[in-house]
């Protein structure tokens, strides 16, 4: 486990961006225990503020956390009316069909053959073979 200690000192000069400071570390780490005690001088007094923290596990972002161009929003659009009408022809709920994070995975890696499914995340061999051909004559169609 790692330790960092902040003060922040609570003079209106310095106060705001102490308090940033330590909102910026906190942001970035994952927080086990903090601890902190108010510290009085006879020049200054600061909060004292002591954090246990781990590094944060990195977690690879999503398609659908990046902004989609106009073209993959397009597609993006047509292949969620593709799985409600699926969901609904197999009496399935949605996310039983395809995820939204595997849709916009599509919209941007526009697979044109069945191979190109083992590059979408979450597309194995029974979703490939169940939906492949479908999701590749949509996007020709497009």
């Amino acid at each position: 486990m790692n330790i960092k200690v902040f003060n922040i000192r609570l003079d209106k000069e310095h106060c705001l961006e102490d308090q940033n400071r330590m909102n910026q570390f906190l942001d970035s780490v994952e927080i086990k225990l903090t601890s902190t005690n108010f510290v009085t001088t006879t020049t200054v007094d600061f909060w004292s503020a002591v954090v246990f923290f781990e590094p944060k596990k990195e977690i690879k972002s999503t398609v659908v956390e990046r902004e989609l161009t106009d073209e993959e929003k397009k597609i993006y659009a047509a292949l969620k009316k593709w799985r409600s009408d699926k969901a609904q022809q197999l009496m399935l709920p949605h996310y039983m069909i395809c995820h939204n994070s595997e849709l916009a995975s599509i919209a941007v890696q526009k697979p044109q053959i069945l191979q190109d499914f083992k590059t979408v995340k979450g597309f194995g061999e029974n979703k490939t073979a169940h939906y492949g051909d479908d999701i590749i004559s949509l996007l020709n169609a497009l």
